[in-house]
């Protein structure tokens, strides 16, 4: 069985997990190899169908700053932001991936939503996965492949209480309890020179 390093991002030391105002993740660094992880890139930025939603904004309407593809079980429909998606099926690489998020997380998952962000200029702009398909306190597991991006947590009554975490290739996020309820989290854009990244955010439709 394999061993991974699991970090308390609070005070930088191995932990296996942790628990504070109300905000409840555990960050896994190098859960896929280097190998895994390009593996997984090249053959999901070719494989998926990627589509370019928008959203309407202030009576405007703006496409989303990435592109995006949600898959699941059958008939599993997930609406944010006014987009309402119905999942397309597995391939082998989204199982292969779900199935050892799921051993890890001891949680079983049947859909995930994927995120392609091309360059720095794709974002993910503030705001929680607590819609009411997603249960009262859903737990959500994160892959990131490619580039490294920093994702942001704010606390929803608190906006000074902020967390930054750098999600490199391989890595895995796990967000749980009453996370969604209490935070709020992002990918902000950057001018930094940054390679293309996909993040899959494994979640369970009730």
């Amino acid at each position: 069985m394999e061993t991974y390093k699991k970090y308390n991002l609070f005070k930088n030391e191995i932990n296996n997990n942790f628990n504070t105002d109300n905000l409840e993740i555990l960050f896994i660094e190098n859960f896929f190899n280097e190998e895994e992880s390009v593996s997984y890139m090249e053959s999901l930025k070719d494989r998926i169908k990627w589509n370019q939603d928008y959203i309407k904004m202030f009576g405007k309407t703006h496409h989303v700053p990435r592109l995006t593809s949600w898959h699941g079980d059958r008939n599993k429909t997930y609406t944010y932001s006014g987009i309402s998606m119905t999942s397309k099926t597995w391939n082998a690489e989204l199982l292969e991936i779900k199935k050892k998020v799921e051993q890890y997380a001891n949680f079983n998952f049947n859909s995930v939503l994927l995120n392609f962000y091309r360059s720095g200029n794709d974002s993910n702009s503030w705001h929680s996965d607590d819609e009411k398909e997603l249960g009262y306190q859903p737990t959500i597991g994160s892959v990131s492949l490619g580039g490294t991006r920093k994702f942001r947590l704010r606390n929803k009554k608190n906006k000074k209480m902020t967390y930054n975490i750098e999600l490199d290739k391989g890595s895995l996020l796990i967000m749980s309890g009453k996370t969604q309820r209490y935070w709020e989290h992002q990918i902000p854009k950057t001018k930094k020179i940054v390679s293309e990244r996909i993040n899959l955010t494994f979640r369970s439709i009730v």
